[in-house]
Formats: structure tokens, C-alpha cells, sequence
């Protein structure tokens, strides 16, 4: 038997926050929505390891990236840092080198997304096996 963490305060607490969030929203304001304006850019598996990664090896150049964030293509790599640097979470810098140098580096931005992605990174790690067992038993009910 699972045991329920959460209280009835926590869960008046969460209601009120997912009212403010959405309770004043009609129909034209639900067309541009920031969750998933902001969030989807940036909370893809690929953005996320790229944020991770730079909050761990301050700065990195696009194949040492490439190398830490496993199965990425040079395209999607591409494609990721361009949108994070174009929506403030990272910076780069292009060094006139032969041949050029270009680093990546979190913004102050960046980090303070970063303290967020930790928080549910340690909650993903926290409860992995469970969701493992949940899947595995959804499965055997799928048959």
C-alpha cells in the first residue's frame, strides 16, 4: 500500500496556486498561454540535459555538449542552443580564433531556471522506481 505524502494543506495550497494560474484565463488569454509558450521550449528532454549540463561545466563548447548529452544530432544540438540563447538562457561567445572558438555559458537567467530543473531532477530521481513499478503494472493490465 502506497503511502499518501501529501496533506489536505499542501493540497488546498496547490488548488489556490492552480486557480491563480488559470481561473482568470477566458478564452482569447488561453491562446497564448506562458506555461506552455515558455515551458515547451525549454523543458524538452534535450533543453533540460543542456541546461543541466551547463550548470555543471560552466562553460562548454558544442561538442563537449554534444558529447555529455548522449544521442543528441548536431541539428537538434544546433536548433536547442539557438532557442535557449535567443530566449535568455544562455549566452554564447564566438572567439575570432582560427578556427573559431564558441563557448556556451548559462545567463543569470539560466541559472535561476537551473535551481528549478535541480528540484525536479531530485524529484525524477527520488521516485523513478516508482513510476518504473507503475508502468510495469499498467502494462501487465494492458494485456
Amino acid at each position: 500500500m502506497e503511502v499518501e505524502t501529501i496533506t489536505e494543506n499542501q493540497k488546498v495550497k496547490t488548488a489556490k496556486k492552480l486557480k491563480k494560474m488559470f481561473g482568470h484565463m477566458d478564452r482569447r488569454q488561453m491562446e497564448y498561454c506562458p506555461i506552455r509558450d515558455v515551458m515547451a521550449l525549454a523543458s524538452d528532454k534535450w533543453s533540460i540535459l543542456i541546461i543541466l549540463y551547463l550548470g555543471y561545466y560552466p562553460v562548454m563548447r558544442f561538442n563537449l555538449i554534444k558529447k555529455r548529452v548522449y544521442g543528441i544530432s548536431n541539428k537538434v544540438l544546433s536548433e536547442r542552443l539557438k532557442t535557449l540563447e535567443g530566449d535568455g538562457y544562455l549566452k554564447r561567445t564566438m572567439y575570432p580564433e582560427v578556427p573559431v572558438r564558441v563557448e556556451y555559458e548559462l545567463t543569470h537567467f539560466g541559472h535561476s531556471y537551473l535551481q528549478k530543473l535541480i528540484e525536479l531532477s531530485e524529484w525524477a530521481t527520488q521516485y523513478s522506481d516508482q513510476v518504473i513499478r507503475n508502468r510495469k503494472r499498467f502494462q501487465k493490465r494492458q494485456r
